[in-house]
């Protein structure tokens, strides 16, 4: 199948909640309106948003599409993710580009086989094709690939405690991983008291092993 990234309720709700900041200080009625947003973004998702502690977790696959995106290259702990993309924002804020679509993240090693050191990963944010940015931002191209996917809730640190899941629809299907897990943040932390307002889609692209 091939599916385009969501539409118009992710855009209203990444407007509503560009901020990598705490909720500490945010009005009510900005808390209010971004929990209606998360919500709706909820009700239009494909699949049903997997909760805590990840035992149900809805997986399909879909051919993901081609997208340019902003990034900053890391090496060492996956927890830096979120800082980087805060530095991102503020440069694309800074130079009146407008994101395209939700902030993610691609994760290239297995923390549990590689030394935290040498851990590599992109803070990413998408962005209109022709973009240019100087560094230490570059732009890249996320290419076209055939994805297992599903969708996460809760928080964003607990998304891969729903990675076997995706792993074993893999191997039913005789499919082997072929990139990068991309985890993608549909709903800022910055917008919500409430953990589990946020949700995060989680790819894994894949190929056929026979």
């Amino acid at each position: 199948m091939r599916i385009q990234i969501l539409a118009p309720v992710l855009v209203a709700a990444l407007c509503a909640c560009q901020t990598t900041s705490s909720s500490v200080g945010t009005s009510p009625q900005k808390i209010s309106v971004a929990a209606e947003l998360a919500a709706a973004l909820r009700a239009e998702l494909d699949l049903p948003v997997a909760e805590s502690p990840y035992t149900d977790v809805r997986t399909n696959w879909k051919e993901r599409l081609p997208e340019e995106y902003v990034f900053v290259e890391l090496r060492g702990s996956y927890t830096e993710t979120a800082r980087a993309l805060g530095g991102i924002f503020q440069h694309l804020a800074a130079h009146d580009i407008e994101p395209t679509g939700a902030p993610f993240a691609l994760f290239y090693d297995d923390p549990g086989h590689t030394p935290v050191s040498e851990l590599r990963s992109r803070a990413c944010v998408p962005v209109p094709v022709g973009t240019q940015v100087a560094g230490p931002f570059a732009v890249d191209q996320l290419p076209e690939a055939l994805v297992v996917y599903a969708y996460i809730g809760g928080a964003y640190g607990e998304a891969p405690r729903a990675y076997p899941s995706l792993y074993a629809y893999m191997k039913k299907l005789s499919w082997a991983e072929a990139g990068p897990i991309r985890e993608t943040y549909l709903v800022s932390p910055g917008s919500s008291r409430d953990w589990s307002d946020l949700v995060c889609e989680v790819q894994i692209p894949a190929q056929p092993t026979r």
